[in-house]
């Protein structure tokens, strides 16, 4: 029965009957819109207010950006303009004094920067003044003015001025090279058949030695019994230098007494000293007494018995004198022990 009617629908089977639909919403009437008057003439009104409002700014940002004032050109000429675009500033002391307006390839194959400065900025540029252009690691590339005579002569109009690279981004490989360079030394000093090794290992060598029995002198003399020698020499000469000080204090306590007062040896020596001094001159006087006697013999030649009587009697009293001063002098020998010379010479 399906396949001869399709659109005939199966009897749906017995149930409970289906709720009636709701009845459709009341629409409100429409209430039908006035004409707006002079709808073109405003809508043309507002076109024009705004596109003044957008020419009035972008004068005002041609303004503020000084596009309407007064400037002078300054050529910059580099070997490679990497890095500067149009609109960058170009810095002195920090403060914007000019503005890139054009880069263009010179037919040297050296790039041109153009750069606008205004003219009250431009008392700031002089004939001694320095361009660089900087290239920091971290940040743009700067052009920067530097001026250290502002007395010179103003930079003049269209000026070409070379300007100075300042590349930081370039010691880069320079600096890899080095520290690769230094990692490769660090490592052949490291190494196990390095020389540093060997020093270490002979510096260690060294330190046990001197930490051993011989010490430094062992290190010094190369064995332990040339060090034992140099040891030996050193107790002996401290024994000779403790001797030497013992017979220092005998000497002193000889002379000068044992507890260094004036009853000591000096003092009589000065006294023996003293008579010998009163000896000699009785020696003097004496001798003059034979000087006188022997002008009277020769005056008196007759009297030759008396005379020779009296060189007699004086020749004794001289070699007494003489015996005198001996036994003073052999007294002096043996309380000052350091006299060597004991013979006596007779005038």
């Amino acid at each position: 029965m399906n396949d001869e009617n399709p659109h005939h629908r199966p009897t749906p089977p017995p149930g409970p009957a289906p709720a009636p639909a709701p009845a459709p919403a009341e629409v409100p009437p429409v209430e039908t819109l006035r004409p707006v008057a002079y709808l073109e003439l405003k809508a043309a009104a507002l076109l024009l207010f705004t596109l003044a409002l957008i020419v009035g700014s972008g004068l005002y940002l041609l303004y503020a950006r000084g596009a309407f004032e007064p400037t002078q050109t300054l050529v910059l000429t580099a070997d490679d303009s990497e890095g500067v675009v149009v609109g960058m500033d170009m810095t002195f002391s920090g403060f914007p004094i000019g503005r890139v307006r054009r880069i263009e390839l010179a037919e040297t194959g050296n790039a041109r920067i153009i750069v606008d400065v205004p003219r009250k900025d431009a008392h700031w540029l002089r004939e001694s003044s320095v361009f660089t252009l900087v290239r920091g690691i971290v940040g743009g590339t700067n052009i920067r003015a530097y001026t250290g005579m502002l007395n010179d002569k103003l930079l003049p109009d269209s000026s070409v001025r070379p300007v100075l690279r300042g590349d930081a981004t370039a010691e880069i490989p320079q600096l890899m090279a080095s520290a690769r360079e230094l990692l490769s030394n660090l490592n052949a000093l490291t190494a196990q058949d390095a020389a540093l090794g060997g020093s270490l290992a002979n510096v260690r060598a060294l330190t046990d030695r001197i930490n051993g029995p011989g010490g430094v002198l062992g290190v010094l003399m190369g064995n332990e019994a040339d060090a034992k020698k140099i040891v030996a020499t050193l107790e002996r000469t401290n024994a000779l230098l403790a001797r030497l000080d013992g017979m220092a204090a005998r000497a002193d306590k000889q002379v000068f007494g044992a507890d260094g007062s004036k009853d000591a040896l000096v003092p009589e020596v000065r006294a023996t000293v003293a008579q010998l001094g009163g000896l000699l001159a009785d020696t003097r006087a004496s001798l003059q007494k034979v000087d006188a006697v022997l002008v009277e013999a020769q005056a008196i030649g007759a009297n030759a018995r008396e005379a020779t009587t009296d060189l007699g009697a004086l020749r004794a009293e001289v070699e007494s004198n003489l015996r005198k001063v001996e036994s003073l002098v052999n007294e002096i020998n043996r309380k000052w022990p350091f006299a060597r010379d004991t013979e006596l010479k007779l005038p």
